[in-house]
């Protein structure tokens, strides 16, 4: 083994020394190890160490002289770098003379520049001021014009910038004499050549040449017909255009199309392209719309074309904004208002003549077709006391005037209400568009009035008028048809419309002034007297069903049905309470199907504890036995029945459950009263209460009850 291996990639110092014992001592030294000879393996480590000794020297010598090698390649280098920096020195010394020698030469041919400018100036205005002064002495004399300048077709624009020059100069010449000739002369010339370059402009845009019309157009902004240049140009622009009818279809591309000429024909393309924009408006759009808005007879047409056409124009407008138009930012918004101020003005005058006699015709119409005339309703204290003395006359005398309920017509519609919602949804969208915004709230304050008038004062409130009108009497001697309960429901049900236009319509538009807080109170004073009348509809209501079920309580309901003879056969229900019971339910069926959230659990709520009043005094009205008690404990439990079954309301249920409870003291024998008295659902009820219904007992007395209870 040499050490050669050592020069091998990569090297590993375990498996160096693995191999020169493996070779050193062979396979049979791990095969047997008693043939193993570690001064054998001493002997060749130490050879290897002495070869790595000597191989380290041979290394370190290379190294030597390298390190050697390297310093001398390092002085020869920075030898080098010091005659190079003294060479760059050198040259930027020489760089430094050169570049001053250069200024210095450019600072003579400069000096010498102007010194010929200075002298070549002055000859050059005097060649051109002999030039001038010779064709203004042509211009003096009464002979024609000579000189092929002023009179060569083909040399135009030459002759404008002479005859521009010659206008000026003949501005400056004195009054009277031999000079007004000339200066007339040279004007006739002046308008002449003018005349013919905007006719060689119009030519070379009806040829589509665009350098010529840029020459003609340089030359012709130092003359006084520089507009009429402009205005031929838009002539010439729009004599093609417009010709398929969808006007605000075509001004878009008409405008960009023009843009690029305009950019490369103008000087000041800003400028041009406004006037072009102002000549589209004010005159095609803006005789459009007069066209269009001409007739105001028809409002409803009339209405229509206006938010059309002001959209349209405003969309525009705002398309158009991307080109350059000058400095002014809201030239096209007063272009469009230009156009529409007069119909903007007018507008809400308009808007409220069409909504009032719309959403009239509506209501007309529907009445109408209902067969039906609008009346004139008294309410107040006043009308409730005449109404109190005509239930109290019907009381006493038994007769008394009919009630009017149009036979269950509430003269409600939701399709009329949808009508009159959806013009005011019109209106509220045009008054946003077409309305100034300095009149915006207020317009749509005047809007949401009419909406006001007609929805709610003139058909919601109304109806519920005639439902109030249309509620029995509080003691009806035969059985009341309630349709209230549907007034109630339809009535709300429109309100909600009317609520959610109020909040996606109205509160947009005043939200940002101060009529919001007016708008929002109003709606808030509508909705409190809206539910007051209801409130009021909803007693007189449940009093008739009260005042119903009482008449049939005390006329169908007799002393010998909880005081029967001994005999007599035992009775499930009473007649009266099946009567009453099937009558509540009917009733209260209907509460559930008409009203809605809270209205249901009040009304039904202020039934039951009515309807449990009236139960609780017809029986302490009566005495009873011990099969009259077994009658009135079923009566009542129907009746707990139907209130748990059909009235759903935890409180009354409770309330019946307890008056069941009372019962059973009728019936229980005298020596478990305390204990039932006692109990749960007894035990804080007044001994008044509970001593008035032990006293209804036949045998109260005989079997001297009263003791029992002490």
């Amino acid at each position: 083994m040499s050490v050669e291996e050592l020069d091998q990639e990569p090297f590993s110092v375990h498996e160096f020394v693995e191999r020169l014992a493996w070779k050193t001592m062979g396979a049979r030294a791990r095969g047997k190890p008693e043939e193993f000879e570690p001064l054998v393996l001493h002997a060749a480590f130490e050879r290897m160490i002495n070869d790595l000794r000597e191989k380290n020297a041979d290394v370190q010598r290379k190294i030597d002289s390298l390190e050697a090698s390297a310093r001398e390649e390092e002085k020869r280098h920075w030898s080098r770098v010091g005659e190079l920096q003294k060479t760059n020195q050198t040259l930027v010394t020489d760089f430094q003379k050169l570049d001053e020698r250069i200024s210095y030469v450019a600072m003579k041919v400069v000096h010498l520049g102007d010194q010929l400018e200075g002298v070549n100036t002055p000859r050059a205005r005097a060649v051109e001021a002999q030039r001038l002064m010779n064709y203004l002495a042509e211009f003096l004399t009464e002979q024609p014009l000579t000189s092929p300048v002023l009179t060569d077709p083909f040399q135009l624009q030459l002759t404008a910038d002479i005859i521009q020059k010659l206008h000026l100069i003949a501005l400056e010449l004195p009054l009277g004499g031999k000079f007004d000739r000339a200066r007339q002369r040279i004007a006739e010339k002046y308008d002449h050549v003018e005349q013919e370059l905007i006719g060689e402009f119009k030519l070379s845009h009806q040829q589509g040449d665009r350098r010529k019309m840029k020459r003609i157009a340089a030359v012709l902004q130092n003359f006084k017909g520089y507009g009429k240049c402009i205005e031929a140009f838009m002539t010439e622009t729009l004599k093609s255009a417009f010709l398929k009818g969808s006007l605000f279809e075509e001004v878009v591309p008409l405008c960009e199309q023009s843009w690029q000429l305009i950019s490369e024909v103008f000087a000041s393309p800003d400028s041009v392209m406004g006037k072009l924009i102002q000549h589209i408006f004010q005159q095609k759009i803006q005789g459009h719309v007069t066209s269009v808005l001409g007739d105001t007879g028809d409002s409803e047409q009339y209405l229509k074309n206006l938010f059309d056409l002001y959209t349209k124009t405003t969309k525009l407008a705002g398309e158009l904004s991307r080109f350059k138009l000058g400095n002014d930012s809201a030239f096209l918004t007063k272009l469009t208002r230009g156009i529409f101020s007069t119909h903007q003005e007018k507008y809400i005058e308009v808007e409220l003549r069409y909504l009032n006699a719309r959403c009239a015709g509506l209501l007309q119409h529907y009445y109408e077709f209902k067969d039906h005339h609008k009346k004139q309703i008294q309410s107040g204290g006043i009308h409730d006391l005449k109404r109190d003395i005509q239930a109290k006359i019907v009381t006493v005398t038994k007769t008394g005037p009919v009630v009017e309920n149009f036979g269950g017509e509430t003269f409600l519609s939701q399709e009329v209400a949808i009508s009159i919602l959806q013009e005011t949804k019109n209106a509220f969208r045009r008054c946003q568009v077409v309305s100034y915004s300095s009149d915006l709230a207020a317009n749509a304050v005047k809007i949401f009035d009419a909406l006001v008038n007609y929805l709610v004062i003139e058909h919601i409130d109304y109806a519920i008028e005639l439902g109030l009108l249309g509620i029995p009497l509080a003691e009806p001697k035969t059985e009341p048809e309630i349709y209230f309960f549907d007034i109630v429901n339809q009535a709300n049900t429109l309100f909600h419309l009317f609520e959610k236009q109020f909040l996606d319509s109205l509160i947009p538009l005043v939200l940002s002034s101060q009529r919001h807080g007016f708008c929002l109170k109003r709606k808030r004073e509508i909705r409190e007297q809206m539910e007051q009348k209801i409130g009021q509809g909803l007693d007189r209501s449940i009093g008739a069903i009260i005042g119903w079920l009482k008449f049939i309580l005390t006329t169908e309901q007799k002393k010998t049905d909880f005081k029967p003879e001994e005999d007599a056969p035992m009775q499930m229900i009473s007649p009266a309470c099946s009567r009453v019971v099937r009558a509540l339910n009917t009733y209260v069926k209907s509460m559930r199907a008409s009203l809605d959230g809270q209205n249901v659990e009040v009304t039904l709520m202020d039934l039951g504890k009515r309807f449990h009043r009236l139960v609780y005094e017809h029986i302490l009205s009566f005495q009873y036995n011990s099969i009259g008690a077994m009658l009135v404990i079923c009566d009542v439990n129907e009746y707990r029945k139907s209130v748990k079954e059909e009235m759903r309301v935890a409180i009354i249920t409770q309330l019946f459950e307890r008056l069941h409870a009372l019962c059973n003291l009728l019936v229980v024998v005298p020596e478990n009263l305390k204990v039932v008295r006692c109990g749960e659902q007894l035990a804080d009820l007044d001994d008044t209460i509970i001593q008035n219904f032990v006293q209804l007992r036949a045998d109260y007395r005989t079997a001297q009850i009263g003791k029992w209870m002490r």
